[in-house]
């Protein structure tokens, strides 16, 4: 068995093979003269882990282009992050189900996918091969742990990502919470959490996906004015899109926590012994 990585998911990579105590594949990449995309791979196994995250189009090209130079039936494919997961729907007529198309041309050439917090796990249907999914909740969890916060509050932006906050709450026995947002007028939103007080609490928000950060960053100003001590903001993927991770702390957070199915200078956690531990169970 070894491990070979796409460019953009080559940290993972090198901690997944570290964990498996398995060999990475060297690769090299470049470009021909008119922009597409060239790769060639190193000695590879019958039996190849490819990881890498669908962070932008040319990075998903490169994965398909790394599943084909493998070309082995035994090779698993590792997908930490997914792009285009979040419609997982039509919702006009003439639409794609971009997750569904994504999902379909990934699957071929590989014996099963693994995935990491998937926005939507009904998405997981959609692969051609058996697929599935790990959540960090609870590594994210232990690092919050680490940081030796009195008697934190774990808060959810929104009641659809309550669970997601129970699991990471779960890792210290800590209260969990979901935001609730009232809107007084046509500018102006009240948000506050729905049953507990965040008043003189470091109070943590948790969500699978921290893209803009607009929804946290007005949170954090709220919750200041109530009286929190501090604002940490934990995720698992770190899209950190259009300046986000500048407008966040401008808002005041603490301290930005992701893990590395999107490699990051904030990615704090890794995915790499969970992923390990799926593979060796088999």
């Amino acid at each position: 068995m070894k491990v070979i990585s796409t460019e953009k998911s080559q940290i993972l990579a090198t901690s997944l093979a570290r964990a498996l105590k398995v060999p990475v594949v060297d690769v090299k990449y470049s470009r021909f003269p008119d922009g597409e995309q060239y790769l060639v791979a190193g000695e590879l196994d019958d039996e190849t882990i490819i990881v890498g995250s669908v962070v932008d189009n040319d990075a998903f090209v490169q994965l398909l282009l790394m599943i084909d130079a493998c070309d082995s039936s035994d090779n698993q494919l590792v997908l930490p992050y997914m792009g285009y997961a979040r419609q997982d729907k039509r919702f006009r007529q003439g639409e794609p189900v971009s997750a569904r198309a994504i999902a379909r041309a990934l699957s071929r050439g590989v014996l099963e996918i693994i995935t990491v917090n998937i926005h939507e796990k009904e998405v997981l249907k959609y692969f051609g091969v058996p697929a599935r999914n790990i959540s960090l909740a609870r590594d994210i969890g232990l690092y919050i742990k680490t940081l030796n916060l009195d008697n934190p509050l774990i808060l959810a932006p929104d009641e659809g990502a309550l669970t997601f906050a129970e699991h990471v709450a779960s890792a210290g026995g800590w209260d969990f919470d979901h935001l609730e947002k009232t809107r007084l007028s046509g500018v102006e939103v009240k948000m506050t959490p729905k049953q507990l007080c965040a008043a003189s609490r470091s109070v943590v928000i948790v969500d699978d996906i921290i893209s803009t950060g607009g929804t946290i960053a007005t949170a954090a100003g709220i919750l200041y004015e109530q009286g929190a001590k501090d604002v940490f903001a934990a995720c698992v993927h770190g899209v950190l899109t259009g300046g986000a991770y500048a407008h966040l702390k401008a808002a005041g957070i603490r301290e930005i926590i992701c893990s590395d199915t999107i490699e990051r200078g904030c990615s704090k956690i890794t995915a790499a012994d969970q992923i390990a531990h799926t593979i060796k169970k088999g």
